[in-house]
């Protein structure tokens, strides 16, 4: 376990240890310790002591620690992205499939948190809002990175970040690294489908163009239904990610028409039109494409 000098390390048990603690307590959970060992590893104590609201509408609550906790699933679902990244690039496409299995399922709790926002009608909204000033989840670093990783790449949205160095030069080098679907694209090259040099070479800075050859390349995977086919899995896996965070972007733009309609956004945008254009961009485009032509 890693861990730091302002974070306690968990000391480590074994099961011959549980069991005659077990056995010591009659049953019973142990309730005597020099420091709670939950909370040195959950960290819990801090978690709740970052609920800062601003007014003393009660609603306000939920909506920021639905911000706070969907802040942590951005975070959870760019980490199995990375991992699943760390197999391809080892040209592992079985082992990627469960961290990205993990992804998706990540991506429906994440979804979920849009439910718990759906007693917000305008009034309740506008009792808090204006305190929100210019903050917006637009602004969210860890989102940004979440779709930089994804391929959405759109250089100017770093620009929030531009007075913290440290932030700004972490999303620089997102930026600029591999997509997930730069790795796939790879991986599919390795295997012998022709992928031209222009998309292996491409400025990975800039959002990557739908190719016909990847397209081609992902109707001829999906002819061979074998059980063997680990890329057809492998296309599986993705498509369930892209389609899990669809969800979460259209579900984004239904609980800002419930809360506010069509008034323009606290980070300066046009709201529900931004939204809504954002959206038209796809995540992994030949995958969804080639089905149109797939027997």
């Amino acid at each position: 376990m890693r861990h730091t000098s302002e974070t306690p390390a968990v000391t480590a048990s074994n099961e011959s240890e549980r069991t005659r603690r077990t056995a010591a307590n009659g049953g019973d959970p142990t309730l005597d310790f020099e420091r709670v060992p939950y909370d040195d590893y959950v960290h819990a104590s801090t978690l709740h002591r970052l609920q800062r609201t601003l007014s003393d509408d009660p609603g306000e609550m939920s909506f920021l620690m639905i911000s706070q906790v969907m802040e942590l699933y951005f975070g959870l679902v760019h980490f199995e992205l990375g991992v699943a990244q760390e197999r391809l690039r080892a040209d592992d496409v079985w082992e990627s499939l469960l961290p990205l299995r993990r992804a998706a399922l990540h991506l429906e709790g994440l979804n979920a948190g849009w439910q718990t926002l759906r007693w917000m009608t305008p009034g309740d909204f506008n009792r808090f809002r204006d305190l929100l000033g210019e903050g917006s989840g637009f602004q969210s670093a860890m989102y940004r990175k979440l779709e930089f990783r994804l391929g959405l790449k759109t250089a100017s949205l770093i620009r929030p970040f531009r007075n913290d160095p440290a932030v700004h030069g972490d999303l620089e080098n997102a930026l600029a690294a591999p997509s997930l679907w730069d790795d796939v694209i790879r991986v599919l090259a390795r295997h012998g489908h022709d992928v031209p040099g222009s998309v292996l070479s491409r400025d990975l800075a800039e959002e990557h163009t739908p190719d016909p050859a990847v397209e081609s390349a992902w109707v001829r995977i999906y002819d061979d239904p074998g059980p063997g086919n680990h890329l057809r899995m492998l296309g599986e896996a993705l498509t369930e990610v892209a389609e899990q965070f669809g969800d979460w972007r259209y579900r984004h733009l239904q609980a800002v028409q419930r809360s506010m309609g069509a008034r323009v956004g606290t980070g300066g945008s046009s709201g529900l039109a931004w939204l809504r254009r954002s959206m038209e961009r796809v995540v992994f485009p030949e995958l969804f494409s080639a089905r149109t032509v797939m027997n």
